[in-house]
């Protein structure tokens, strides 16, 4: 399909949002990055008709499929919820070690049903925000000695806390925080000597730029509001 057999129509706010959700999932399954992204992003804002809008998600899939260059028709959003990230088999890795160094588990990665880390006088940090679970319960065994672990889940996941710590200590904070329905548990353990393990609950990077972009938009929608309101006056 050409530019030219897209319809030279008037677009919509709710067509240009369209398409800016269709962007936001593509930075958020790694086809688009921050650059491609804010460049689409603003080229969209700026759209007025059909025909500026049907390039920019061209060589974007939707729903799993390859899609036409741009569905005028809005799709409920189909995320995979918890049921999706909760996966069995034996997970990515089990185990970790930083000795005078440190350790990273973060990105798309299968947490394990136990997961044993080692810090002596290193850090590490597993970072659960985009990961998948082996199972509705998993177990973070850390031992911190005279170094330090992170562990990072994002909103919606309980955290148990059971570690002990001696001169040391271990993050409770998190705790206590109800999970949402079918959210998997997440259990922290293991030994801080001179160390710590520190527990944080964060959004991930798509998630913290869904949320500009909306009270972005709110903020547009209260200026056309304004000068609406100046109009009729």
């Amino acid at each position: 399909m050409t530019d030219d057999a897209v319809p030279d129509l008037r677009a919509s706010d709710a067509d240009r949002e369209q398409v800016a959700g269709i962007l936001r999932d593509a930075l958020a399954e790694g086809r688009l990055d921050m650059e491609e992204f804010e460049e689409r992003l603003d080229a969209t804002y700026k759209a007025r008709t059909y025909r500026e809008l049907a390039p920019i998600t061209r060589d974007l899939p939707a729903a799993g499929v390859t899609a036409p260059p741009v569905s005028l028709t809005k799709e409920p959003a189909s995320g995979p919820g918890w049921s999706g990230r909760i996966v069995g088999g034996e997970g990515s890795s089990t185990w970790a070690v930083a000795v005078m160094s440190g350790f990273q588990r973060k990105g798309r990665w299968t947490m394990p049903r136990r997961f044993t880390c080692l810090a002596f006088w290193g850090g590490g940090e597993i970072d659960l925000r985009e990961a998948d679970f082996a199972d509705r319960e998993v177990e973070i065994n850390a031992f911190a000695i005279m170094g330090g672990v992170d562990v990072i889940v994002p909103p919606g996941v309980e955290v148990v806390v059971r570690g002990i710590g001696v001169m040391g200590g271990f993050d409770h904070r998190e705790e206590g925080v109800p999970g949402e329905p079918g959210a998997p548990r997440v259990i922290v353990t293991g030994f801080a000597l001179w160390g710590g393990v520190g527990v944080q609950r964060k959004l991930t990077r798509a998630e913290k730029l869904r949320i500009r972009e909306e009270r972005r938009q709110e903020k547009l929608e209260r200026r056309a509001g304004r000068r609406e309101l100046g109009e009729e006056r």
